[in-house]
């Protein structure tokens, strides 16, 4: 049986009677502004809201072990679409949340990426669909990639697969290794000004593997240097672009305050891909996460694209503010979501 995600048409968000869903701001509760963004962000994008106020993911409850983040998360994205509230509280979801990764527990500072890599995580174990094949597989491998686990929601939008070709340079052979990811970290070459476009370069170049990165030759029967080149074999509905932007410098992690241009539409991904991915290759910006001071003392609010009204606002914890395009363009950017222009 091929699986196969439905969602309710787009009708179903512009029939609310509520004059402001999806515009609802988030109670920080002390230090919580990484989650608020993240959240925002999420609670933004079109296909991903439709799976919640559809009522599907009740159905689609499969792992008891993330059972009760999964509902608070659903009942938090009803929440921020009634629009009945100038701002709610996520309380119920950060409690229960930090009980499956205690780290987030604690009302202290954390690290905006590192917590939607985990949200993402709890929420495809929460919905995962696993097939008869699939298990066998798993156990035999002993440890299995998220794609080999099952299908979900998250998989089928967020989800993407990079192939590392890799040659040795010594024998010349060459092998691929797969990679399946929800987040691209992207380099950032420069300290003044770059384009999204020159981190992509930067991630996507060809490297040298020699000396402690030397790769052990099949062929050759011994460790061999040996060039990588990573390119996209399939592309994922919604991306996800980290920019790195804390960065070691002799033995000090320091903030990188670059600003880096990035599209609102047509971002193409084409020299990137593969020839066999015939996904389109067009996207469009949707959300974006932005992180502003240094590393002790930062904070974290969004710009998210209003799916009804197409206009930008800003969500800096309770606060919601509508802006103009110009000013979503900032240096403070971190995270960016990215949607397929052919879905």
């Amino acid at each position: 049986m091929a699986w196969k995600w439905k969602y309710s048409p787009k009708d179903q968000l512009e029939d609310m009677s509520s004059l402001h869903p999806g515009l609802t701001g988030l109670q920080n509760l002390e230090n919580t502004c990484y989650m608020n963004a993240v959240l925002q962000c999420l609670c933004s994008l079109t296909p991903f809201v439709q799976y919640f106020l559809s009522g599907k993911w009740n159905a689609a409850l499969a792992q008891l072990i993330s059972l009760l983040s999964a509902i608070a998360f659903g009942c938090l994205v009803s929440d921020m679409w009634l629009g009945e509230f100038d701002f709610v509280s996520p309380e119920a979801f950060h409690s229960v949340f930090g009980k499956r990764y205690p780290a987030f527990s604690r009302r202290t500072q954390h690290d905006a990426q590192e917590f939607l890599i985990c949200v993402l995580d709890d929420l495809h174990e929460a919905f995962k669909q696993v097939r008869p094949s699939q298990e066998r597989q798993s156990s035999a491998a002993g440890a299995s990639t998220r794609s080999s686990s099952g299908t979900s929601i998250i998989t089928h939008l967020f989800e993407g697969q990079l192939s590392y070709a890799i040659r040795c340079l010594t024998c010349r052979a060459l092998s691929d290794r797969p990679e399946s990811f929800t987040i691209l970290s992207l380099p950032i070459p420069s300290t003044r000004m770059c384009s999204l476009q020159d981190c992509l370069e930067c991630f996507f170049q060809p490297d040298t593997l020699t000396r402690n990165n030397q790769i052990h030759c099949y062929w050759c029967g011994s460790n061999r240097d040996a060039t990588v080149k990573a390119s996209i074999t399939k592309a994922p509905q919604i991306i996800i672009f980290h920019l790195k932007r804390f960065a070691w410098q002799d033995k000090h992690r320091r903030k990188l305050s670059t600003t880096v241009c990035y599209p609102f539409s047509d971002l193409d991904l084409s020299p990137y891909i593969s020839p066999s991915c015939h996904n389109n290759t067009e996207y469009s910006l949707c959300a974006v996460v932005n992180h502003a001071g240094d590393l002790d003392y930062g904070h974290y609010t969004a710009f998210c694209k209003h799916s009804i009204t197409k206009h930008w606002y800003s969500f800096d914890d309770a606060q919601v503010t509508k802006i103009p395009d110009s000013a979503v363009q900032a240096d403070t950017a971190y995270i960016l979501f990215y949607t397929s222009q052919g879905f």
